[in-house]
Parts: structure tokens; sequence; C-alpha cells
């Protein structure tokens, strides 16, 4: 059974066939990063959700994504049920007690969880150049909108902000082309068309303000356990440029923002990365290179990232060889990449003698894995096949009336359901425009002479020089005065060289 400086993953099986040797992840080496691999119904989501519960139990705060909204049952206590009697029995897991976890819901949509946001300065020219697929000028023009924004003082906080921002750029072009280099209209146009897209997908309802606060997911409660951050991704994977441009959002903030702790006893924060091959789809070369650094960085914070996907091979060996803790379920062969990815998957692991790495990946069965995380010194453990332990929480996905319930007492709740609409470039950037309108009017107009009566609607400018103000002087009310009462043509001509007078 696992100690208290450890988490109890399962029993591994002996040569005869029994579980007995018991198979944990050492708290003070759970900021060393892990992968979960497997095929679709092997196990993945349930080891997730003992690890993630484990690491609460131990005072871990998590956040992890709930894809098919299974993983929301942690926040329920488990039922008594044969299957897992037996799977508790069999890894000699006693007492197996059931309990839920402190959860938080959150959800960019704001349906299923708290609205979660981040502004648009936050999210930086190069994500948003991912999350909007633009090519290498749109980006470079999108990396001078940041530039001018410090420059000239301008919050870029939601979609409308960045808008405003591209929109006074192309009217600029010309004099910013001198200072920056090319800012083409057509590249401008064409990260409009981008935006409007972003929006539609539901980009509005992620830039803006509240921005979520990286201490709201680094909570514990009083009696210790870590919060379980569970982000609905149902609805979100419908857009994996966004689900992905945003896990990695976050795991950057964590990096930014989080002090140095070197290797602490247990992780400050644990993340999991489920559908890990999103994030690494079609990326280019400075985004792999960003996400390697922050892999590599981040454990020196305390934070611990875990990528959950079907087949190793998702993951670049750059990042891969960054992942000492690892649990990998069944994967099947019946193609040559498959077949590749199985020896891929057996080769990283530490031998067995007892078995063959590659042949047991094939035949593990539902709730089995290879698991190998890091002994004393950091050294990777021998593979053992091990059964997985059952959770103590519900398998399967919270009712709507339940998931509410649990919203209700949350921490957070109230804090992110209103959005904020503070001042920012695009309410300044409107300011200006309408500044420079009303100036630009006064100088074509000029002083116009009010109506005197008769068919003369004469006036115009009165001298070269540009009426400074509005309001009339006291002369030129009286003489407007005596112009009424006289009427006729000759008054109103000398009237008018007296004006012309005094306006000098």
């Amino acid at each position: 059974m696992a100690q208290e400086d450890s988490i109890f993953i399962g029993a591994s099986r002996k040569p005869d066939d029994s579980y007995q040797r018991p198979e944990s992840l050492l708290l003070k080496y759970g900021n060393r990063h892990g992968l979960i691999t497997g095929a679709t119904g092997t196990g993945k989501t349930v080891t997730l959700q003992v690890l993630a519960q484990s690491f609460s139990d131990a005072g871990v705060p998590v956040f992890c994504a709930d894809i098919k909204g299974d993983l929301s049952g942690i926040a329920i206590a488990g039922e008594p049920k044969d299957f897992l009697s037996k799977r508790a029995e069999a890894v000699k897991l006693d007492p197996y007690e059931f309990r839920e976890a402190p959860t938080v819901f959150w959800d960019i949509f704001g349906e299923q969880g708290h609205p979660i946001r981040a502004t648009i300065s936050e999210m930086g020219p190069l994500l948003l150049a991912r999350l909007m697929n633009l090519t290498e000028a749109q980006e470079g023009v999108l990396n001078i909108a940041f530039r001018i924004a410090d420059e000239e003082g301008l919050l870029l906080l939601d979609l409308k902000d960045l808008q405003s921002m591209l929109a006074n750029m192309a009217t600029r072009s010309s004099e910013l082309s001198g200072r920056y280099g090319n800012v083409s209209k057509a590249s401008v146009g064409a990260i409009q068309r981008s935006l409007l897209v972003l929006e539609q997908q539901g980009g509005a309802n992620f830039f803006g303000e509240p921005a979520l606060r990286i201490a709201d997911i680094m909570r514990t409660t009083r009696d210790g356990r870590g919060a379980v951050n569970v982000l609905a991704a149902d609805k979100l994977m419908t857009n994996p440029r966004l689900y992905s441009t945003f896990l990695l959002w976050l795991m950057s903030e964590l990096f930014e923002e989080l002090p140095e702790v070197g290797d602490p006893e247990k992780p400050r924060l644990v993340f999991f990365f489920d559908e890990a091959h999103l994030l690494f789809n079609e990326a280019p070369k400075a985004l792999l290179e960003r996400v390697e650094q922050v892999v590599r960085l981040i454990r020196s914070k305390g934070v611990g990232v875990y990528f959950v996907t079907q087949n190793p091979l998702d993951v670049p060996e750059t990042v891969l060889a960054q992942l000492g803790n690892r649990v990998q379920h069944a994967l099947r062969a019946y193609t040559p990449r498959e077949t590749n990815a199985v020896k891929v998957a057996a080769d990283t692991f530490r031998p067995n003698p007892d078995f063959n790495t590659f042949q047991a990946i094939t035949s593990l069965g539902t709730g089995e894995a290879l698991v190998s995380t890091l002994e004393e010194k950091g050294i990777p453990s021998m593979v053992q096949r091990t059964l997985i332990r059952p959770p103590s929480s519900r398998i399967g996905p919270l009712t709507p009336e339940e998931r509410q319930k649990v919203m209700a007492v949350s921490p957070v709740a109230g804090q992110y359901d209103q959005m904020m609409d503070r001042e920012s470039a695009f309410e300044m950037l409107q300011k200006r425009a309408g500044q420079s309108q009303a100036e630009a009017q006064q100088e074509g107009s000029g002083w116009t002479l009010p109506d005197f009566g008769g068919d003369s609607q004469q006036g115009g400018r009165n001298g070269s020089r540009p009426r400074a103000s509005n309001r009339q002087s006291v002369a030129e009310a009286a003489i407007k005065s005596v112009v009424r009462s006289v009427g006729s043509t000759l008054g109103r001509e000398l009237v008018r060289g007296i004006l012309g007078v005094l306006r000098k």
C-alpha cells in the first residue's frame, strides 16, 4: 500500500498472474510530468480520475479537461458495486472508501461551469496567430498591433479591442509601414476575417474580463485536500484549435506567474492535458519550441504536466523525453503504423525480464496498464504490468441537476459570472476618432455668419485665420444686434468689414 509520501496507483502482476506488489507514484517526483496513453475504451479516463483524486487527497490542486463529460463524476462519491469490490480486493486496497473530490467546474461558454476568460493581451500574438492559423506575414502585422498598443497605452482586452486596433492600423498603413515595415491593408483584412470566424466559434465568450486568476485554480480545502478543477470540454472540442490554444495559454500563465520552488515535497499543481495530440497537430516550429520550453522549465515552479492521448507518437520526442511517470494502456497493432506505435511505446520503458513489453501492450485488458514511475534519485522504475485501483468517486457523468448543486457551493461562485467591459482600446480609439472628426469639421467649415434676414445667406471664412472658439465676443453680439435693426445691404457690408477687423 502507498505511504503518505506517494499515491497508490494499483498492484502489479507477478509471474503467477496474481496481483501483489503495490505500484505508487512518489509525490516528490509528481512534478516530473507524465504520460497516459492507450486506445479508446482501455481505461484512460478512469486512470486520470484515480490520479486526479489521489493528488487531491494528498493536498495537490489539479486542473483537467473533461472531453466526454465522464470525468464530472469525480465530484460525487462512488457507490458499492461488485466489479469495484473485486478490483479493490485484487489490488489489496483495504479499506476501500467512497468519497467525492472537492470539485470546481469551469466552462469557456459558461454553460456547464463557471465562465473562464483571458484577455487578448494575456494570450499574446504567438498564441493568437496559432489560434487563427495566420500566415507569417499576417502574424507579423499582429505583432505590430501589439507593439503599437503598448506604445500608445491601449488596452487589448477583448475581440472588439483588437478589431478596433486593426481598423485603426488600416487607416494609418502608410505611416506605420515606414516605422515598422510593411503593414498592408490586405493582411489587416485577413486578420479581421479570422477574428470574425473566431468570434462566431465562441471567442467572444473567452476573451474579456474578469480574467481567470491563477490563484483560483490552486485552492485547497479546510481539510487539506486540493481542488479538482474540471474544464467542460465536450462543446469546446468542436473547435480543437481553441481548446489546445487555451490549455497552452494556461500552462504559459502558470510558468510566468509562479515563483521558482525547485523540487518540493509535493507538486503545487498538477495539470492533465487530455487529447494532447491536438496541441501538436500542425503546430509551427515556434509553438513547438514554446511547448518544449514550458514543459522543461515549469517543473521548477512545482507544476506537473500529464499528457493524455491515444498514441505515444502523438507527442514529439523532445517533449516525450521529459515525461518521467508513464501509464500505458492497451494499444492495437492491426496496421504497420500501429505496430510501430506499439514498438515506440515499448522502447520507452525500462525492460522487465518477466515479460515481453511489446507483447504485453497488445494483450492488456481493460483497467490494466504498464506502469513506470520515478524511484529514488529520479531513476525510472522497471515497467510493471499493473491493475489500476478502482476510484473512490463515481464512474460516469453527473446529471445537470447534480452539476448545478456543485457549482452553487463552489468557492468561486459569482466571481466570474458577469463579464466586465472597462475602458480599453475600443473606447479609446472611438474617442480619438470622434475628436479628429470634430476638429476636421471645425477646420473645414470655419466661422459662419448667422442668417441676418432677407435673401442673403453669406458667411464663409473671415480671413485666412481659423476661428479659435465657437463662443461670441461681447462686441460681436452687439454688432449683430445693430445689423438686425438696420437690415440694409449697406449696413451688412459695413458690419462685415468691422467684424473682419475685430477678428484679425
